[in-house]
C-alpha cells in the first residue's frame, strides 16, 4: 500500500502555558529554536509560532518573531514558518505587526468565537485587513475554524478576493465554547469545506485531551494534523509531554497505521501550495 504524506504541524509555545505549568514550554527565541529543530527532526515540517515578553506574557514584538524565523530557517531546512495572529491586542495593526517579515503562512482566525474565559474578538474588518496584508506580501493564511460559520466566511474572503483560491484551513476542536472535538462534526465540516471551498486544504487540532485523537481522524480522513505543547501540554494523563518533540515523535509513530507517512520539508509546501523553500 502506497502511504499518502501528512504534514504535521507543531505548535510550539502558545499564549496561554508557561514553565511553571510545564518546564519543556520553550519561551526564549533559542528556546524556541531549539524546540523547533528538534520536532522538526522527528517529522514536524510545519511550525507555528507565538512568541513571549520576558515575563512570559504573550508578545508582538517582530525583532522576537525575527529571531525565532531566522533560527528556524538556518536549523530547519525548507520547514514552513507560520506566525500567529492570535491573542494579542485588539488591533490588526499590532497583531499583524510581524508580517512584514513575510513568513510563509500566517494564522487568520475567521470570525469571533467565544472562549471559557474570553471572547476571542476577530471583527469582518479587522479580517479583511489581515487578510489584504496577508495576501500582498505572499503570505499564504492557515483560516482557523473555531465554528462552521467561519468557514462560510473564509469562502466569502475567496469570494471577495482576499483569500486565494484554493485556502488552506484548519478546524480547532476541543476547546470549551467554540467546536466540540467529535468526529461527526469533523466530517460535517469536511463535507461542508468540499462544498464551498473545493481544493482546499486542511488541518485539524485537538485541544487538551483531545489533540492525539483528533490527529488519527485527521489521518485516517486524508487531512493534516497538529500537535505541540501550545494545544497540550500533557502526554498523556499520567504525566507531562518532555518537549514538543515528544508529542511529535507520538504522532509519527501511528501514521503507518492509518496509511500515512509524515512529508518531508519539500512535500509539504506543495501539498499546501507554498514556493518553494
Amino acid at each position: 500500500m502506497t502511504m499518502q504524506p501528512a504534514v504535521i504541524a507543531v505548535a510550539i509555545t502558545g499564549s496561554v502555558p508557561r514553565k511553571k505549568d510545564n518546564p519543556a514550554v520553550p519561551v526564549t527565541p533559542a528556546e524556541q529554536v531549539e524546540s523547533t529543530h528538534q520536532a522538526f527532526e522527528a517529522g514536524a515540517t510545519l511550525v507555528h509560532i507565538h512568541v513571549r515578553n520576558p515575563d512570559e506574557s504573550s508578545g508582538s514584538d517582530p525583532a522576537l518573531f525575527a529571531r525565532v524565523q531566522e533560527g528556524v530557517r538556518k536549523h530547519c531546512p525548507g520547514m514552513i514558518v507560520q506566525f500567529s495572529t492570535g491573542g494579542r491586542g485588539r488591533e490588526a495593526a499590532q497583531r499583524g505587526s510581524m508580517l512584514y517579515l513575510k513568513p510563509d503562512m500566517a494564522s487568520l482566525a475567521t470570525g469571533s468565537v467565544n472562549f471559557a474565559s474570553m471572547i476571542y474578538e476577530n471583527p469582518p474588518d479587522f479580517i479583511d485587513i489581515l487578510a489584504k496584508d496577508m495576501l500582498e506580501k505572499d503570505i499564504k493564511p492557515e483560516c482557523e475554524l473555531f465554528d462552521l460559520a467561519m468557514l462560510y466566511n473564509a469562502a466569502d474572503l475567496v469570494k471577495r478576493g482576499l483569500l486565494r483560491s484554493p485556502p488552506h484551513v484548519q478546524f480547532v476542536m476541543g476547546i470549551k465554547g467554540a467546536m466540540p472535538a467529535r468526529r461527526s462534526i469533523l466530517e460535517f465540516m469536511i463535507s461542508e469545506m468540499n462544498a464551498v471551498l473545493p481544493g482546499a486544504t486542511w488541518t485539524a487540532a485537538g485541544v487538551a485531551r483531545h489533540q492525539f485523537e483528533v490527529a488519527q481522524w485527521a489521518l485516517e480522513l486524508g487531512g493534516h494534523c497538529r500537535t505541540g505543547l501550545e494545544d497540550n501540554i500533557r502526554f498523556d494523563e499520567n504525566r507531562l509531554a518532555a518537549s514538543n518533540a515528544e508529542l511529535v515523535k507520538k504522532i509519527v509513530d501511528v501514521c503507518g497505521r492509518h496509511g500515512r507517512r509524515p512529508a518531508t520539508a519539500a512535500e509539504a509546501r506543495q501539498l499546501l501550495g507554498l514556493r518553494p523553500a
